[in-house]
């Protein structure tokens, strides 16, 4: 009951959501505005102090400038400054991150996925939990609701903060459809449909889907199997590649190898990275990009005209509906021990997150998408663009929701299908295999 209530509350309030199980490129966007010119005391009289940060706001994520002006305005109020080496999410910034901590070279502040991928360091004891540092500072998160704030899957615990949820759909270049005489789809749209839209807009000389299955799979990953389940199952990981749940598995991966055959993604979608083919997408060479709303203003920045530009639903098929979408709250601000435990830093670090999440900032992020806040977020409608407007109808349309369930996978039992796309849309390596390897690699 406690999920199906989540999902209804994040269905009736997502939609300009900025964050989640990430994609895209590994470009860095450096935010390090320490200056010589920087006063030597903080804002209470204390020696200043550099905390080293990373976020996923980077690249084309929506909140990226927000984020940079956020920290310049703590570096203001404060008199202190952030290092920061934030970068879009993806495989490789996962890794740079665990590797960090195993190398000692973590951050102070991390932003960072609050499911498996957190275990490594959570089992460490390289984080510090809410409840630790609210025995010193009562108030820490205080704004925020208790139940919400992702509890790690290794001990029940809270270690992070949230700012704002996610969700993912299909983003549509209208004037690439219209070229092709097609229609964009609708909640209506059954998959058979979708497939029939993409031969169309082949021969019509497009690129039907932009996507670097080399670089960002996941997303074509989750609506894949998503479409041979339902919105209460799909969360649930397979016991067995031969169960029902590792059969669906294989049947949504296999849907992925035939739209590879038919040609419907890029020429060069196993080399090609995430920006390269996000580009055809806005430089109307191509129909479809599904990506999470973090894009929306990666899209919006891009373009001339983003009146060319909505989203819709991923087509369904089976028990799924079209309007049943990914979505949750799957990141938040970390503490790490090595901070905690330096006395200089320790209150600074508190500061900083308290600050980038509280009400006020929150709201800014979040717009109308899901957040913990206690107080709820608002928005005014008409500073959204078209575009923006489509991701507030989506939300509000969503029948059911489920995170995504690569969330509860680790990098390591990630790799044999994520990595591994191309042998498996080339058949090199069976899906059943690679599936009965992620299974193990998981169970490690």
């Amino acid at each position: 009951m406690k999920k199906k209530a989540l999902a209804l509350a994040l269905a009736g309030a997502m939609a300009m959501s900025v964050v989640g199980c990430g994609g895209g490129s590994s470009d860095t966007s450096s935010t390090d505005t320490s200056s010589d010119t920087k006063q030597e005391t903080n804002g209470d009289g204390g020696e200043a102090v550099k905390l080293s940060v990373t976020t996923t706001y980077a690249g084309e994520d929506t909140n990226a400038q927000n984020y940079k002006t956020a920290v310049s305005e703590w570096e203001d109020k404060t008199g202190n400054t952030v290092e920061d080496s934030s970068a879009t999410s993806d495989e490789t910034f996962k890794t740079r991150v665990l590797t960090d901590f195993e190398t000692g070279s973590e951050p102070d502040v991390l932003f960072f996925f609050n499911g498996v991928d957190s275990n490594q360091f959570v089992e460490q004891g390289k984080v510090v939990s809410v409840d630790e540092i609210r025995a010193e500072f009562p108030d820490y998160a205080s704004n925020m609701k208790d139940d919400m704030l992702g509890a790690s899957p290794v001990d029940g615990v809270n270690y992070s903060v949230p700012v704002n949820g996610y969700w993912e759909g299909l983003f549509v270049n209208k004037e690439v459809l219209d070229a092709a005489g097609v229609e964009a789809p609708t909640a209506e749209t059954t998959w058979e449909q979708f497939l029939e839209m993409c031969q169309t807009i082949k021969d019509a000389g497009y690129t039907p889907i932009a996507a670097s299955l080399q670089e960002v799979p996941h997303y074509w990953f989750e609506f894949s199997i998503y479409n041979h389940q339902d919105a209460e199952t799909h969360d649930t990981l397979p016991v067995a590649v031969d169960d029902e749940l590792g059969k669906q598995w294989v049947e949504g991966l296999t849907d992925i190898k035939t739209l590879y055959e038919k040609g419907y993604f890029p020429d060069n979608t196993l080399t090609a990275t995430d920006a390269e083919t996000f580009q055809l997408f806005t430089s109307d060479k191509a129909a479809f990009l599904i990506d999470g709303s973090w894009k929306t203003g990666g899209i919006e920045e891009a373009v001339d005209d983003i009146d060319n530009f909505t989203v819709t639903y991923v087509p369904g098929q089976g028990n799924r509906k079209s309007t049943d979408i990914i979505g949750g709250l799957s990141m938040g601000y970390y503490i790490t021990k090595k901070c905690w435990e330096d006395p200089d830093k320790r209150a600074a670090a508190v500061d900083f997150v308290s600050y980038m999440t509280s009400d006020e900032k929150v709201s800014q992020f979040a717009g109308t998408s899901a957040t913990a806040l206690k107080n709820g977020v608002q928005i005014d409608e008409s500073t959204l663009s078209p575009l923006g407007k489509a991701g507030v109808a989506y939300c509000s349309g969503a029948t059911g929701i489920s995170t995504a369930v690569q969330d509860k996978l680790s990098e390591a039992a990630r790799a044999p299908i994520f990595a591994g796309m191309a042998d498996l849309v080339n058949s090199t390596v069976t899906i059943e295999s690679a599936v009965e390897e992620v299974l193990s690699l998981n169970a490690e």
